[in-house]
């Protein structure tokens, strides 16, 4: 059990850094008030997630990159607030265009990851 944990744990600091890094290099290049950074984070996320998925990459693996790196990688929650702000904002059309490229480019790059994994 101990074992497990430092798996997640170690798979999550590399994770939040590397969310940390890319999130912080997109924003760098990309001025707008769609949440680009975020999106592409979580969409290479879901890629990623179903590619090990469709490997088959074992327990050991999915503690390690799956629960722990992609855990910490991606991130629902930032995704959900800044379609608050969005909406507290009245930024309609961005709201609407983020959740809608969000959920279904996100459901079809884990299902691509997961077909070209396999």
């Amino acid at each position: 059990m101990v074992i497990n944990s430092l798996l997640v744990a170690i798979g999550g600091f590399f994770g939040a850094i590397a969310r940390f890094g890319i999130s912080n290099l997109v924003k760098k290049h990309y001025h707008s008030s769609f949440p680009i950074a975020t999106i592409f984070v979580n969409l290479l996320g879901a890629f990623l997630l179903g590619f090990m998925k469709g490997e088959g990459i074992g327990d050991i693996g999915t503690l390690l990159f799956g629960t722990g790196f992609m855990g910490a990688f991606t991130t629902f929650s930032t995704f959900k607030v800044e379609n608050i702000e969005l909406y507290d904002q009245k930024k309609w059309l961005v709201m609407v265009l983020y959740l809608g490229v969000s959920y279904t480019f996100g459901i079809l790059f884990a299902f691509l990851g997961m077909v070209l994994g396999s």
